[in-house]
């Protein structure tokens, strides 16, 4: 009896998130694999960060922004991998529910942050290719200040409002969240109330803060090939090109997997494809930046050279 008093308690306040797999012996080599990937994506997007602010070369509006993308991928990482972690090696997936809501907040904030960082970073390069007689007027320090201390304080502000919602409310048992961290979907099943009209309030939060970034990217993109056509020299579209599409696979990459997660519907059948998709922009999206941003520059692997 005291036993089941103590389940239907501990159901009540904490949720086992289910993650990949439980079979014993792939827990270490999970472990070693996210492992090196969040000590890679973690020296990578540090050392821009102390590359930027540390090297005077560096103090343009471009780096500026890539240092900001660079400190919001440390701490999106640092949101889920190291619980991911402690989960491979401890075997311990349970989570209080305050702390999965936390985790909700944080990722849902960094994400609507990185929207607006990216659609801001396609901006800058719109501006520097399409207008660059008015580059210096126009992205001065303090626009360039505005528009990242915006892109921040905009993804914060996004999940404020569901954040509290949810912390209102109550868990029915079990409390088995299918997921490797605390995503909105899977999180909502969990509660006894009536999530509809917080799905719905949701819906409209995120496309209020996600599809006005993106369609400023995509028709950054689209003006800046146009221009990189007219670019005479082969050489110079050549080096255009490579810029661009190098933001491009980012932008691609990461709004692709996005829509795939949460805009098809949540079956069965694309619910372990929803999981592999989630890798993409929580884990792999943060480790990829700085190698597509920054390190294919000659420029910074000098600096970095020198500087080691």
């Amino acid at each position: 009896m005291e036993n089941a008093v103590m389940w239907n308690h501990s159901s009540t306040t904490e949720v086992t998130l289910l993650g990949f797999s439980h079979h014993p012996g792939l827990q270490v080599p999970l472990f070693l694999l996210f492992l090196m990937i969040y000590i890679m994506t973690m020296a990578a997007n540090i050392s821009i960060v102390v590359l930027v602010v540390a090297d005077w070369h560096f103090h343009t509006p471009m780096y500026f922004f890539l240092g900001n993308l660079s400190c919001l991928e440390v701490c999106y990482s640092s949101t889920i991998l190291p619980r991911l972690l402690a989960s491979f090696l401890a075997g311990n997936r349970a989570i209080s529910i305050h702390c999965c809501i936390l985790q909700f907040y944080c990722f849902g904030s960094l994400t609507a942050a990185e929207c607006c960082l990216l659609a801001v970073m396609s901006l800058d390069r719109y501006v520097a290719i399409c207008r660059p007689l008015r580059y210096a007027a126009l992205m001065t320090v303090r626009s360039c200040l505005h528009l990242a201390a915006g892109s921040w304080i905009s993804g914060f502000l996004s999940t404020i409002a569901n954040t509290y919602w949810m912390s209102g409310m109550a868990l029915c048992g079990p409390t088995d969240l299918d997921h490797f961290f605390c995503d909105f979907t899977p999180l909502l099943k969990l509660f006894c109330s009536d999530t509809s009209l917080m799905a719905l309030v949701t819906l409209l939060l995120s496309a209020l803060f996600t599809l006005p970034p993106f369609l400023l990217t995509v028709t950054s993109y689209m003006c800046i090939i146009t221009a990189i056509l007219r670019i005479p020299s082969s050489t110079g579209r050549h080096k255009a090109f490579s810029t661009c599409s190098s933001h491009l696979i980012v932008v691609t990459l990461y709004y692709g997997t996005i829509i795939f997660v949460y805009v098809l519907p949540d079956t069965d059948t694309l619910r372990p494809l929803n999981k592999l998709f989630s890798l993409f922009y929580t884990v792999i999206t943060p480790f990829a930046n700085p190698l597509i941003y920054s390190l294919r520059n000659r420029e910074v692997r000098e600096t970095l050279r020198r500087a080691f």
